[in-house]
Formats: C-alpha cells, sequence, structure tokens
C-alpha cells in the first residue's frame, strides 16, 4: 500500500518536473537558453541538441549567443533554428549565432499567459490521473482482501494530501510564471 502511495507521489512530482520544462521553453522576451531545449541539428546523420554543439550563453537580457565548439557546423545550427518553432531568426557573424529576443506586445503577453494556464492545467490533469490510478490500485487490494476499510480509508486520505499539495504547488508556479511574463 506504501509502495502505491510513493509511486503516486513520484509520478506526481515528474508531472511537476514536466510542466517546468515545458515553461523553459515558453519564448517571453527574454533571452532564456531553454527555448533551444528542443532544437535538433543534424550533426553526421545524429539529431544532436544545440546545447550539446555549442555554448549557448546570454549576452544581454534579450540576446542569447550561440558560440559554436566546431565553427563548421554554424550554417546546420543556422538552419535548425529557422526551422524550430523558436521564431527568431539568427544573426550569423561567421563566428557565432546570436538570438535577438524582441519586446513583447501586451497581446502576445496574454497569448502567453493562456499558453502557461494550459499547461498548469495539463499538470493537474496528469496529477489527478495519477491520484485515479493510485486509488484504483488501493480499492483492488481492499477488493483482494490484502487491506481492511481503514487502511483504504487511510491510503485515500494520503493520496489526496499528495494530490492536493502538487495542485497547489502546480497553481503556485503557475502565478509565478504569469507574473513574470506580465512584468517583463
Amino acid at each position: 500500500m506504501n509502495e502505491i502511495i510513493e509511486k503516486a507521489k513520484n509520478k506526481m512530482n515528474k508531472s511537476i518536473d514536466f510542466m517546468l520544462e515545458e515553461f523553459a521553453t515558453i519564448r517571453a522576451g527574454r533571452a532564456n537558453p531553454g527555448v533551444l531545449d528542443k532544437v535538433k541539428v543534424d550533426y553526421y546523420g545524429a539529431p544532436t541538441p544545440v546545447n550539446q554543439l555549442a555554448a549557448v550563453s546570454v549576452a544581454e537580457a534579450r540576446i542569447l549567443v550561440i558560440s559554436p565548439y566546431d565553427k563548421s557546423i554554424l550554417k546546420q545550427i543556422e538552419k535548425a533554428i529557422q526551422a524550430s518553432d523558436v521564431g527568431i531568426n539568427p544573426q550569423n557573424d561567421g563566428q557565432v549565432l546570436r538570438l535577438i529576443f524582441p519586446q513583447l506586445t501586451e497581446d502576445r503577453r496574454k497569448e502567453i499567459v493562456k499558453d502557461v494556464k494550459k499547461i498548469g492545467e495539463d499538470g493537474k490533469v496528469s496529477v489527478r490521473s495519477i491520484r485515479r490510478d493510485a486509488i484504483d490500485k488501493v480499492k483492488a487490494m481492499k477488493k483482494n482482501g490484502d487491506i481492511t476499510e481503514d487502511d483504504l480509508k487511510i491510503a485515500e486520505e494520503k493520496i489526496q494530501k499528495i494530490t492536493d499539495k502538487s495542485v497547489k504547488e502546480i497553481d503556485e508556479l503557475v502565478a509565478k510564471k504569469e507574473k513574470e511574463v506580465l512584468s517583463l
């Protein structure tokens, strides 16, 4: 029974971690190396993440500098960024690539906030699904006679507490990200 509760807790934490990774890829007007996490470059036939082929650094608040370890792949990195959904054309000076993030309009900020809320809602749906699965497993244990009615109630309460804590954490993270986006 405790194993089921612990697994549910770990899965909920993974859902929150995934949500945070999604937040990192949101382009919010400020230079963030996380926007390149999903960009893959064809490097000798293998799709390779940009951060494994180049040093990615924040030069200024809105400028991301990509310095390839091997200058011969500069053009491939540039093409991969253009083909991705980053939405910014890199500037190539022959040595490094620069991504200059434009200032956000009020409408764009509101769109980003909607995206943040949707990611948060997806995270909550995932957490609730994990809760449902865990409770179903505990109920099956009760049905098989492995645990008592009291154990079932205790387990359900523990699972609900973990769920409430996870949902609260998601709400706090969404509010924090919203505030960050709106205050840029």
